[in-house]
């Protein structure tokens, strides 16, 4: 051989085995460089998620609240309405014999029985027989014994609430006012239901 492809081959031999151990080289570099690029991506992931999850957290509480809060104004406001509706078609009318019918303190009412009077939301109670077909006038008493069947709700009847030391009961199918320390009637209304 001569020298030129001597040298040729020295050279082509020289790169062949350099080349791959300068690229063994600089990929070492390489490999602890994307390393710890991967090392600071991972951290920089967890901390975002990190960061992420207490943000989302606290949205997502202080959207719990807030529906918490509008459900309840919502809630408050049906109840409301619901109310205004039931005792506009609920209330006492003296043309219907039947507008008592489907409310819940007369659930237990099945008509008038013989020796027992019925108070809405109290039930049927046993009377003396000198009171059964008593009639209840102003100025008479009510006895002690039936003066603890109040009425919950005097609008139903379309009555105002009871001055300061008196209460409407139910007395029989009445309702009378009554003076609370003695029983005296002040006022009657016959035949609520």
């Amino acid at each position: 051989m001569n020298r030129l492809t001597r040298a040729a081959v020295i050279a082509v031999a020289l790169m062949t085995t350099a080349a791959p151990l300068a690229a063994q080289a600089q990929s070492r570099g390489d490999r602890h460089e994307q390393r710890q690029d991967r090392r600071d991506d991972r951290r920089d992931h967890r901390s975002d998620r990190r960061d992420d999850r207490r943000d989302d957290r606290r949205d997502d509480r202080r959207d719990y609240r807030s529906d918490r809060r509008n459900d309840a104004r919502d809630y408050r406001a049906d109840r409301r309405d619901d109310r205004r509706d039931y005792r506009q078609n609920q209330r006492y009318d003296r043309n219907n014999r039947n507008w008592y019918q489907g409310r819940s303190d007369f659930r237990d009412y099945r008509g008038a029985r013989n020796g027992y009077w019925y108070a809405p939301s109290y039930g049927y109670y046993r009377v003396d027989p000198r009171y059964r077909h008593q009639r209840w006038q102003r100025g008479s008493y009510l006895p002690a014994a039936y003066r603890g069947y109040y009425v919950r709700d005097p609008y139903i009847y379309g009555l105002r609430s009871a001055p300061r030391g008196y209460r409407y009961v139910h007395a029989n199918n009445d309702i009378v006012m009554i003076a609370v320390a003695t029983g005296l009637i002040v006022s009657v209304l016959a035949g609520a239901y």
